[in-house]
């Protein structure tokens, strides 16, 4: 049976979380606390070059499940990230003991809206008769 995607804008993430897969199989398969790693050695595990944000922005590194698609592969392994230092490309895989797996792990984990759909519901208006769905139409100055 083929299974369908709720949301079929998000259906480029499965394809994105299979090609960052080996880097979850390496950390699941240590069982080790620590994994101290260089940026060059993770991509000899994924056997591709890393996103330029990767090297450039530290909040790429962060333990934030929604931050990318790579960040969910290492929490579901059961590991965050620790002591990213950019100027050396280094650092360290920590195990995280008795965590739940993330949302992104279960299948079908979104069944409804995201929780920010209609948050801005109801906080702008329009002066009355304005029709916003047509263009804007320019007068020209006189010279």
């Amino acid at each position: 049976m083929t299974q369908m995607c709720l949301f079929p804008e998000l259906e480029h993430l499965e394809t994105d979380m299979s090609k960052y897969a080996p880097l979850g199989d390496y950390l699941a398969s240590t069982g080790e606390a620590e994994i101290e790693t260089t940026f060059e050695e993770v991509e000899g595990v994924l056997g591709l070059v890393l996103p330029p944000a990767a090297r450039r922005h530290r909040g790429w590194w962060s333990n934030n499940p929604d931050n990318n698609v790579m960040t969910r592969v290492w929490l579901d392994a059961g590991y965050e990230t620790g002591r990213v230092d950019m100027a050396t490309g280094r650092l360290a895989f920590i195990r995280i003991e008795d965590r739940e797996p993330s949302a992104s792990a279960e299948a079908g984990s979104r069944t409804g809206p995201h929780p920010l759909f209609g948050l801005l519901e109801g906080s702008v208006a329009s002066a009355s008769g304005v029709d916003l769905s047509k263009p804007v139409e320019r007068r020209r100055k006189r010279s």
